[in-house]
């Protein structure tokens, strides 16, 4: 029975929720493999004890962390990499037994994570600064940019070590130290990627550390500096409440848009049905609303189920991840007024019937307020909707509160561009979905969240500018402003 050592988030996308588990008790978590449905092993879930010493670690190795020479940071993540590419075939089984992936995900997003930070390890030696100078007669200014010091990571269950990825790399690289809370669902990669750190890092610049939703809220209200939370809207909100003044960078979901123009590539429909089902439908970025014209509505209803039809359950993607997650689904699903609900055939091999399978479905003739449209389902569907007008599309697509990733589907390149400038999202995509790179910014508006992911942009994420001015010259000092 594999057992990891360590488990932290909870099992839905809400990492904060209320539970009545008291601070100081030490909590045995049962994982469940989402692929059969039976008990893999247990961890351990921290407390208010262990966060401190796991926060307390990180402020001892906060100061030679960051007095290291960008080079120097540089190498070790760098090292960190190697490490990852090394093991890359345990952190693949880890991966699958937490999430339920298929293998070729698995290896996708490991290859991924190890690209990360090699990413990082090159930007930590990029220097991004405003103005300096002569800027103000007789004085030289510059400005430094400070890591902000300890920073809380806390991930979800979708993506346990790539959005460990996405978060840590880049504040490592920035200089600071990382405590990562991983979901409790999910914590066998990353007890891997712990031990891989402390070798290549050193002690205690980024631990993991076990636990629950409650261990979620203490780590939050710790003495760390920042916190870098990925999950739901009103789990944001707690977190934001907890943290206070202290900066907190936040990616809380999707419900993307895809826009079909009647001139769509012919490829569109097994594209968008690749995407939605890719991780079954658990990315916060996947298409989740398409929406077409009136005169192609029927066109995209019909090729659409086609699309779907084709992607099995068990062969072509994996379960949800848990049995909370399965009963929100199951629950929007039936709250939903669809006229059509239609629904793919599910495959699971021998042995896995009893996980947690959905199938991947299509929901047609829905209303614009319907709850398969406003909510993020979150899982392998598709719901279509259709408008009067190019104008009246776009009006749908920014029409619900959530606001981070959306694409457009046209031969038309110059409509397809002027429409992907319109659209309220922080990634468009044209003619194509899901598509990301290390050099390029991943971020949420609205209802998704603030901040910034990916790209050298995420550096500034996790530092500090600090402006220095010297006077040069013997004289009154100046008080231009």
């Amino acid at each position: 029975m594999d057992t990891p050592i360590s488990a932290t988030q909870p099992s839905s996308p809400e990492t904060t929720a209320q539970t009545s588990t008291p601070a100081t008790t030490v909590r045995s978590i049962a994982l469940v493999d989402p692929r059969t449905g039976r008990v893999r092993g247990t961890v351990q879930g921290a407390r208010k004890k262990e966060v401190a010493a796991a926060v307390a670690a990180a402020r001892t190795a906060a100061h030679a962390w960051r007095e290291r020479t960008p080079r120097d940071r540089s190498r070790r993540l760098e090292r960190l990499a190697t490490l990852v590419e090394e093991h890359a075939a345990e952190y693949v089984a880890r991966e699958q037994a937490g999430t339920g992936k298929p293998a070729a995900e698995a290896v996708g997003e490991v290859e991924q994570v190890a690209d990360l930070f090699r990413f990082y390890a090159s930007a930590a030696r990029t220097q991004l600064v405003p103005a300096s100078g002569r800027l103000v007669a007789g004085h030289e200014s510059w400005v430094r940019w400070e890591p902000v010091g300890v920073v809380g990571v806390i991930v979800p269950w979708n993506y346990p070590l790539m959005m460990t990825a996405w978060r840590g790399a880049p504040a490592l690289a920035a200089g600071n130290t990382v405590v990562v809370k991983p979901a409790e669902t999910t914590p066998d990669s990353l007890t891997l990627f712990a031990e891989h750190a402390a070798d290549a890092l050193g002690d205690a610049v980024l631990q993991t550390l076990p636990g629950d939703r409650k261990t979620g809220r203490l780590l939050v209200e710790a003495d760390i500096d920042m916190v870098a939370f990925t999950g739901s809207k009103s789990a944001g909100a707690d977190v934001v409440a907890r943290a206070g003044i202290r900066r907190a960078s936040l990616e809380l979901g999707g419900n993307a848009p895809a826009l079909v123009l009647p001139d769509a590539p012919d490829d569109t429909w097994a594209e968008l049905a690749r995407a939605c089902t890719y991780n079954a439908g658990q990315s916060c970025a996947a298409p989740a609303r398409v929406i077409t014209l009136r005169e192609n509505y029927e066109t995209a209803v019909e090729r659409l189920s086609a699309a779907m039809a084709q992607r099995l359950a068990g062969r072509d993607f994996g379960p949800l991840n848990n049995a909370d997650q399965a009963a929100r689904y199951d629950r929007i699903v039936a709250a939903s007024r669809a006229g059509r609900n239609i629904a793919a055939e599910i495959a699971p091999g021998s042995g896995e019937e009893g996980g947690v399978w959905r199938a991947a479905r299509v929901l047609a003739d829905v209303p614009d307020d319907d709850p398969a449209v406003v909510d993020e389902v979150f899982g392998p569907l598709l719901t279509v909707q259709w408008a009067a007008g190019l104008d009246a599309a776009i009006d749908l697509a920014n029409g619900v509160p959530q606001a981070l990733a959306a694409s457009v589907w046209t031969r038309d390149v110059g409509t397809g561009l002027d429409v992907a400038g319109r659209l309220n999202a922080g990634e468009a995509w044209l003619n194509c979905h899901l598509v990301q790179t290390a050099e390029l910014p991943h971020s949420g508006r609205g209802a998704s969240g603030h901040g910034t992911d990916l790209s050298v942009l995420a550096l500034h994420e996790y530092q500090r500018p600090k402006t220095i001015t010297a006077r040069l010259l013997a004289g009154p000092a100046s008080m231009e402003r």
